[in-house]
């Protein structure tokens, strides 16, 4: 059996206490989780030894350079892509996607249409949104409320020939549904339309393989799966070649430097790579029942792939105790599947109401209890606008990663059992 509770000696964050001596329970990881001490390790030795900006002719440049490729190189295995030249960095997933959208406007044009979901993070709406003002026509694939899935059904009447673009979630940050990508994709390609994929909320529970997904984008934030704050995109070579980009005149007009305005966060992104790094070295000590799923991969690309497997298999366990604690407090309202059988279509993130309580008042509850969790809307302001909950203070968050414990969890859950009291 994975012991996962001994990596978390290697969080310093989790180490803390309050001034009752208390420990932290930080299940605020979908806003952005904790960060290992070899990722804390690899920031200061890149300020130390190797802070300089790109392409000069001296020492430390030149190892900004190889740090800066050594990342491509390490989230073009987390992704499964073809090569590093493919992964582009940003400020973080919003940026890159307004960057991208904005370059995708120019090869639109008025009457085209754009097919967005309901349940996406308002990063993969707002960009998008913003090509109104070119005549692109938005279109939305709305969710069933009952359990916060997709309509697939209704996908097929929304994409037609003047379908461009699709832009769909991995996975909701709201109420953690896992959407198909895959199938989405397919669909999308049928009309000749591209696909961009937010995998922000997925990326720290489960594999990624843009190869496999066929999506000619996919967009992260490093900060979600426990790196500094950097933004992540992956593209398909040759569209990032096809497309202009909005640059400056001097920047290389090659992808993936077209799309990486200004001088890039090189310390961020030397934590990012180390991230990747302990994220392989997990699928290691984690994951090695895994590695026969994984035949066709070798190398830190095998170890990513058991790792992330292994935390998805470790994190199911997580997403049904949670549910059942909190299903079992009077006047308690899940939103999202609850379905023991169906834990592989969700993340460890279970989003709820209670009937007493504002959700403001239930998470400054458990914040005096040294407990970090969200409430309002996470910027998932379709989802909650369809919920009903807008307006209303949104929902309450609780998002597990896998440094969570058993123990935190039924710590949460006595607070609002006394809460229901």
């Amino acid at each position: 059996m994975p012991n996962f509770s001994s990596l978390r000696a290697q969080f310093p964050a989790l180490q803390l206490r309050d001034a009752a001596g208390r420990p932290a329970v930080y299940f605020d990881g979908p806003g952005g989780t904790q960060v290992p001490q070899h990722v804390l390790d690899a920031v200061t030795d890149y300020l130390v030894k190797a802070n300089s900006n790109t392409h000069g002719a001296f020492s430390t440049s030149q190892k900004t350079d190889e740090v800066l490729h050594t990342a491509r190189e390490a989230m073009a295995d987390f992704f499964n892509a073809e090569a590093p030249q493919q992964i582009a960095f940003g400020a973080n997933m919003t940026t890159l996607t307004f960057h991208l959208s904005r370059s995708i406007g120019r090869t639109l044009q008025p009457g085209d249409e754009i097919v967005l979901t309901r349940l996406d993070h308002d990063a993969n709406v707002s960009p998008w949104l913003a090509l109104e003002e070119r005549g692109v026509k938005i279109r939305f694939l709305d969710f069933h409320p009952e359990d916060c899935t997709l309509h697939y059904e209704a996908l097929g009447d929304l994409l037609s020939a003047k379908t461009k673009l699709v832009a769909v979630g991995y996975a909701s940050n709201a109420v953690g549904t896992i959407n198909d990508v895959r199938r989405i994709v397919q669909m999308a390609q049928h009309v000749g339309a591209l696909t961009y994929i937010d995998a922000v909320h997925y990326a720290p529970h489960g594999p990624i393989d843009v190869q496999a997904l066929d999506c000619d984008f996919l967009v992260c934030s490093a900060y979600k799966f426990f790196g500094p704050h950097v933004g992540v995109l992956y593209g398909k070579q040759a569209v990032l070649d096809r497309l202009q980009a909005y640059k400056v005149r001097p920047q290389d007009g090659q992808p993936p430097y077209k799309f990486e305005t200004g001088t890039l966060n090189h310390e961020g992104i030397a934590g990012t790579a180390a991230a990747i790094d302990y994220l392989a070295e997990v699928g290691k000590t984690c994951g090695a029942e895994f590695a026969g799923r994984y035949k066709n991969f070798s190398g830190r690309r095998l170890h990513l792939k058991q790792a992330m497997t292994a935390i998805q298999n470790h994190e199911r366990h997580f997403s049904e105790k949670l549910l059942a604690g909190i299903r079992a407090i009077p006047g308690a309202q899940i939103f999202g599947i609850i379905d023991p059988a169906r834990l592989l279509e969700r993340t460890p993130t279970v989003s709820f109401r209670m009937q007493q309580y504002t959700p403001a008042v239930i998470a400054e509850r458990l914040g005096r209890e040294n407990i970090y969790v969200w409430d309002g809307n996470f910027y998932a302001l379709e989802v909650t606008t369809r919920l009903g909950v807008e307006g209303r203070g949104g929902i309450v968050r609780i998002g597990l990663v896998h440094y969570n414990t058993d123990e935190e969890i039924d710590r949460c859950v006595r607070v609002l059992e006394e809460m229901a009291r």
